[in-house]
C-alpha cells in the first residue's frame, strides 16, 4: 500500500505497486526533464479497428462482456525454494524445501498464440508463473518483459487460437463513458464489473518525482484483479486494472487502470527491442495553479508550464522556450502535467508531436522530435547520472555503468565524483538510466540507498544514504 496525500492508500491489486514517470514544479510537480516515447505499431499485436462507443442508459453490457470473459486469466505467482526460508516454511516443508504462493492477480490474453500482457508486480519474483484460462485449462508461462516503471509486463503460453481481446485507443475515452472491468478478485475466476470512466490522467504520486497517468473508474475492483482488462462497451481494451484507493485495501469506489496505449507501448517495445524505448521532450516544468498565474502573470489557467529547457533537446530545437505554456500536443488538450506525460508515455524517441503553447497570449506550434533520455536526477542524494560512452566506461576500467554528470548538493564534493562511473545500486547492476530508475522505483522508501562507484583512480568505492 502507498499513502495517497496522507489519508488514502494506494492498494495493490493483488502485490507491490510501482508508479512512475516524471513530473516538475507547479502545483506540488517535481521532478526533471520530461521522459517519454513513441507508438507506430511494428509488432503483429491485434488493434481494433473500429470504435463507435455506445452511450446512453440502455446499454447492454452482455456483448462485451462475453467477447472479452474468455480472454482474461487467472495468474499465480509461484515461488519454490530448496531450502525454508523462515520458520513458518520449516514447519511446513520442513528442510527439503517447497513451493509457496507469492501472489496472484489476472492476465489479459493479447494474441491468439498466448502472448498475455498483466502487472509487473503481479509476476515480480517469481520462480514459475500458472496461468489459468476460463475453461479451467492451466499452462506454464514465461516472462518475455517487464517494466517496473509503467508496472506493465508481457508473458507468454505455449497455446493457439485463444480469444484475445484487441487494443483500443484510450486517448478516445470520455469521462461518463461505460466500462467493464474483468478479472478474478479473491481468487474469484471471471468476475466482470460495470462502472464508468470517473477521470482521465489521473496522479497517485504528487509527492513523489514519478508521476504516472492513469484512467480512474467506479467499475468495482479488488486485489487479484491486478492485470486484468478495463474494456468499453464493444469489448476493446482501453487499460490494464492497477490500483484501488481505499484505508483498509479492499474497493470503496475507485479503481485505477494503465492506459491501453501506453500498455501497448510497453509490449510494442518488449516485443520488438527487449526493453522499453524511453525519450524525452526536453522541458522542465509543470501543472499550472492560482499562485503560479498571479506570480508569473500567465495567460492561462490551464496547462503545463515550461520552467527550463534541456540542451540539445527537440524542445530546444524546434524553439519552444522558458515560460511557454503548453496547451495540446497533437490536438490532444494539456490541462495539466499528467495529461503531457500520460500521451507522450504513448511515444518513442525519433516520434514528432505537434507541441501548441502560449507564449506571453500568442499561440504558436512546434513540431517536436523527442530524443532518447540520457540523463536522470535523483534528488534524494544530490546527484544526476548520465549515459556513459564506451570511452568513458574503459578509461576507468568499467565493463559497465552510468557516469556522475552533476552534483545537486554543494555538500558532494563535485570535483571528486563528476566522471565517476555508478556500477551497482541497491546490490543491483545498472547499465544505463532507465535501469537506475527502475532500481529507484522499486525500492522501499525507507531503505538506504546504496552506491557502488568507481573513482577517478580507477578503484572501487562505496557510499550510502540514509
Amino acid at each position: 500500500m502507498k499513502k495517497i496525500a496522507s489519508l488514502l492508500l494506494v492498494s495493490i491489486l493483488g502485490g507491490a505497486l510501482t508508479l512512475s514517470s516524471y513530473k516538475l514544479f507547479f502545483d506540488e510537480d517535481a521532478g526533471n526533464f520530461l521522459p517519454q516515447d513513441a507508438q507506430t505499431s511494428k509488432s503483429f499485436i491485434p488493434v481494433a479497428n473500429n470504435s463507435n462507443t455506445v452511450y446512453g442508459t440502455n446499454v447492454d453490457f452482455t456483448e462485451a462482456a462475453e467477447k472479452t470473459v474468455h480472454a482474461v486469466v487467472h495468474v499465480k505467482n509461484v515461488a519454490v525454494f530448496k531450502s525454508p526460508r523462515n520458520i513458518w516454511e520449516y514447519y511446513q516443508y520442513g528442510n527439503n524445501g517447497g513451493r509457496a504462493l507469492q501472489g496472484a492477480g489476472s492476465g489479459v490474453i493479447i494474441t491468439p498464440d498466448g502472448y498475455i500482457v498483466t502487472n509487473n508486480h503481479v509476476i515480480e519474483g517469481a520462480s514459475e508463473l500458472e496461468v489459468t484460462l476460463n475453461n479451467n485449462k492451466t499452462y506454464k508461462a514465461e516472462v518475455i518483459g517487464s517494466d517496473p516503471i509503467t508496472d506493465i509486463a508481457l508473458i507468454k503460453i505455449d497455446a493457439d487460437n485463444l480469444d484475445y481481446i484487441p487494443f483500443g485507443n484510450s486517448d478516445n475515452v470520455k469521462l461518463g463513458e461505460w466500462v467493464l472491468a474483468v478479472g478474478n478478485p479473491f481468487n474469484l475466476k471471471s468476475t466482470v464489473t460495470a462502472g464508468i470512466i470517473s477521470a482521465k490522467a489521473r496522479d497517485l504520486n504528487a509527492r513523489d518525482n514519478s508521476p504516472q497517468s492513469f484512467i480512474q473508474t467506479d467499475a468495482a475492483v479488488n486485489p487479484g484483479n491486478s492485470g486484468g482488462a478495463l474494456v468499453n462497451i464493444n469489448g476493446e481494451l482501453i487499460g490494464i486494472n492497477t490500483a484501488i484507493t481505499s484505508p483498509n485495501g479492499s474497493y470503496i469506489g475507485y479503481s485505477f487502470a494503465v492506459p491501453s496505449n501506453n500498455a501497448r507501448k510497453v509490449v510494442e517495445d518488449i516485443m520488438e527491442y527487449g526493453d522499453v524505448q524511453q525519450g524525452i521532450l526536453g522541458i522542465r516544468g509543470g501543472s499550472i495553479n492560482p499562485e503560479a498565474v498571479q506570480q508569473y502573470d500567465l495567460p492561462t489557467s490551464q496547462g503545463v508550464y515550461v520552467a527550463g529547457i534541456a540542451p540539445g533537446s527537440g524542445a530546444e530545437k524546434a524553439g519552444i522556450k522558458e515560460n511557454d505554456v503548453i496547451e495540446k500536443i497533437d490536438n490532444i488538450e494539456i490541462h495539466k502535467f499528467s495529461d503531457l506525460t500520460g500521451y507522450i508515455n504513448s511515444k518513442r524517441p525519433g516520434d514528432v508531436v505537434a507541441v501548441k503553447v502560449n507564449r506571453g497570449g500568442k499561440e504558436k506550434e512546434f513540431n517536436v522530435t523527442l530524443t532518447k533520455i540520457n540523463t536522470f536526477s535523483i534528488p534524494s542524494i544530490g546527484l544526476e547520472v548520465a549515459n556513459a560512452s564506451e570511452k568513458e566506461l574503459k578509461k576507468l576500467g568499467a565493463d559497465y555503468g552510468v557516469k556522475i554528470n552533476k552534483t545537486l548538493s554543494q555538500n558532494l564534493p563535485a570535483s571528486e565524483l563528476i566522471g565517476t562511473i555508478i556500477t551497482e545500486i541497491n546490490n543491483q547492476r545498472v547499465n544505463n538510466v532507465r535501469q537506475v530508475e527502475e532500481v529507484l522505483t522499486e525500492r522501499n522508501p525507507s531503505d538506504p540507498i546504496v552506491i557502488t562507484y568507481i573513482d577517478l583512480n580507477g578503484e572501487k568505492q562505496r557510499m550510502i544514504w540514509r
